[in-house]
This record gives C-alpha cells, structure tokens and sequence, in this order.
C-alpha cells in the first residue's frame, strides 16, 4: 500500500520566493485549464482533453509575453496541475454517478487561499542529499526536519504552505509485507463516544483529550486580536497567522493523540471492530463542536489503513445495531434508554452493565470477534493511567494528552 510521510520544511527567503512563483503558475495553469473546460461546456464543444490542454496553456503559453513567466518554474508542477484538475472531474462525476460521496464540482483556485501546494515527481529529478535536504528544481536545497527514516524511497514529494505559513514536504512511499506484525490472539470491540473517547470491550476506557475545549481561552483571544484590525492592513495578515497557529497546535495535537491510540489498539490485537457513527448527522445538532474536537473519523481512517498495513482484521459495524439495547451476558433486548443511563441492570439475567462497555462487547459480537462479555459488568479496579505527551512537527510537546486506560 502507498503511504504518505510529512516533514517541516524550512525554506530561506529566496526558496520562499521561488515557492511563491511556483504556487502562483500552477494556480494559474490550473484555473486555465478550467476556464477552457467550462468554455468548451457552455458552448457545446467537446470536452478539452490534458494533453490538448498541456500544449495550448504550457508548451504555447511559454512562447507568449503574457505568460513566459511560466518557463521559470519546473514544467512537472505545471503537468500535475493538470492531473489535479482531472482527478477533480473525476472526483466530481463518480459522485453523481453514486460511485462515491458528492461533492461540488472544481472551482477556481484564488491566490488568497491560505493553503497552497506543488507536486514534483520523478521526472522533475527531485533528490535527497547526502546532508538530509530536499533538491527541488528551479527552488534549490530546501532544509528538512527529519523526524523519522522513510521505509522506502519515495515516488513523489508535494510541498505545501498551510494556512498557518508553515511548510511541508509529504513523500509519498510504498510499504511491502515485510511490515506486517506476527499474530496475536486478542480481538477487541471499541465504543467510540465523548465522555470518555474510546471504551474498549476488554473494560478498559480511554479519556477525552478535549483538545478544542482546552485551547478555547487562547483561541477566542487571538480571533477577538483579529477582529480588532483593519481589513487589508499588515497587522490583521500577522493576526490571521496567530490564529491559524493556534489552531495547528490543537490539530496536531488532536492528529498525535489519535495515532498513538490508533498505533496501540492495532499492535496489541489481531482484529479491531467499531461501529459506523453517522458522524454528519451528529454534528448537526447541539454536540457539533463536542464531535468536531473528537474526530472520529479520522481514528477510525487510521485504525483501518493500519489494519491493512500491519497484516491485522478491521471490521465496521451497521450504525443501527442495538448495542446499548441489548444484554451482552444474555442477548436479551432490554429496548432504548436515556443518555444520563450509564448503568443498568438486565431483567432476564439480573447482570450489572456498564453502558458503554456493554455496547463495546457487543460491537465485537455483531463483527464476530471472539471475546467474553464479562468485561461489561461493573467492576471497580484501581484505575491504570498512562501519559501520552503530544508532539507536534517540532517534536515538541504541545499538550499532554492523557490516554487513561482505565479499568471498569
């Protein structure tokens, strides 16, 4: 399977120049290229192919006063501004044909977007030096903060300005079966919530970082500093910074705690099962910033290409098992119950449950995972707590974010 690893560039002044310039002519070759395909569309024309394209905007436009500044800039980046817009299409049709979720059609890309990117690939001849900085043509040896060793030499390297002004080089790798860890015997049902983030079948749970609501002070304070200057004025683009900053902390922090737990669960058990949460329809109601802060989806994203990484099962359940519902000593139904219910008693069996564990349990039964349903009566242990800190690409701790694994 392809991996993608990210590393913080460090960019001197000029790199950062010429990164600009880069930016600049694939966002223009981009909306070009859009612009001759909605032409085409709206006067019944048929549709514009890349390589008729690649000609008429790249090699052409080259040679015209008006857009010679693209011979300063790599032609690859050009040509995958291109495939960009293609996979945009694609992206486009196959959610109307109900091939994927829809989503809207491309629109045109705005040198105010505060996330700008570049691809190189093989036949740019990026390279790695022997000092550990990354050579881009036409842009120079960028310097790279390497956190960890690539398990194989990359395909292609995209460089990416985020909203914050940070830089980033992701590489793209291919990873083979050599990764794929020895078997084990522990299954393992997990119950994805917000009081506590994760209650796993085996009884233990996993607390909440709650990394938005932590950071809310810092954060309402630089947006009311935006709010405060002037539209236009240099001083709100250095507040606009603060407070796109301040919000990558608290996503990279958010990011580190759910690969650590993801990384764990999948090591320490041959199959993981969880249950499909209707995660949009969730954050539509008054949990919505509650739901945002957890970030569900991209746990479960990680725990399933993990899964197929390191050689283990992933399982989802239907969002319409009656986890919470159902007895997971006896099987009896036992119907719906108030939230404020966390633990009830089954009136076939007489058996003490906690709620979420039982509903963990269960997510491992209806996924067919071998596990005893033991773990969902309420047994007080002393609890067992592990810190985590939370690095950010730095690789300086950003918050501590406890992953209490605490037992019922």
């Amino acid at each position: 399977m392809q991996l993608r690893y990210s590393f913080r560039l460090y960019p001197s002044a000029g790199q950062r120049t010429a990164l600009a310039r880069a930016f600049g002519c694939a966002r223009v070759v981009y909306n070009d290229a859009l612009r001759a395909r909605e032409t085409a569309r709206s006067e019944g024309m048929p549709f514009p192919e890349t390589g008729d394209l690649s000609k008429r905007l790249i090699t052409e436009a080259k040679q015209t006063p008006g857009r010679a500044w693209l011979g300063e800039v790599s032609a690859v980046v050009l040509q995958q501004s291109l495939r960009d817009l293609d996979t945009a299409y694609r992206n486009f049709f196959d959610g109307l044909r109900g091939k994927r979720p829809r989503m809207g059609a491309p629109r045109y890309k705005s040198r105010k977007d505060t996330r700008q990117a570049v691809r190189f690939t093989a036949n740019a001849r990026w390279s790695i030096t022997t000092g550990g900085k990354l050579r881009l043509p036409k842009i120079g040896d960028l310097k790279v903060k390497w956190s960890r060793t690539l398990p194989s030499t990359p395909s292609t390297v995209t460089v990416v300005k985020d909203s914050a002004g940070r830089y980033f080089a992701s590489f793209v790798v291919e990873t083979g079966p050599d990764e794929v860890l020895p078997e084990t015997t522990p299954e393992l049902g997990i119950d994805l919530g917000l009081g506590h983030f994760a209650v796993l079948s085996d009884g233990r749970k996993v607390d909440s970082p709650r990394f938005l609501r932590r950071a809310e002070k810092r954060l309402k304070k630089a947006q009311r500093a935006l709010s405060r200057t002037e539209k236009g004025s240099r001083n709100r683009d250095k507040a606009r910074v603060r407070v796109a900053r301040a919000h990558a902390r608290v996503a990279d922090a958010r990011r580190e705690f759910h690969h650590r737990l993801s990384t764990r669960l999948i090591r320490e058990n041959q199959a993981v099962a969880v249950e499909d949460l209707a995660v949009k329809g969730l954050a539509r109601t008054r949990l919505a910033k509650s739901v945002h802060d957890a970030g569900w989806s991209a746990f479960v994203s990680m725990l399933e290409y993990k899964a197929t990484r390191y050689g283990r099962t992933f399982i989802r359940i239907g969002r319409f098992e009656p986890t919470s519902q159902v007895c997971s000593r006896c099987g009896m139904k036992d119907g719906p119950k108030p939230l404020h219910v966390r633990v009830w008693t089954c009136g076939a069996c007489g058996a003490v449950l906690d709620r979420d564990i039982n509903a963990a349990v269960n997510v491992a039964k209806a996924a067919g995972l071998a596990v005893t349903a033991c773990g969902a009566q309420v047994v007080r242990r002393e609890a067992h707590v592990v810190r985590v800190a939370v690095q950010d690409h730095h690789r300086r701790p950003v918050a501590a974010g406890r992953l209490k694994l605490r037992a019922a």
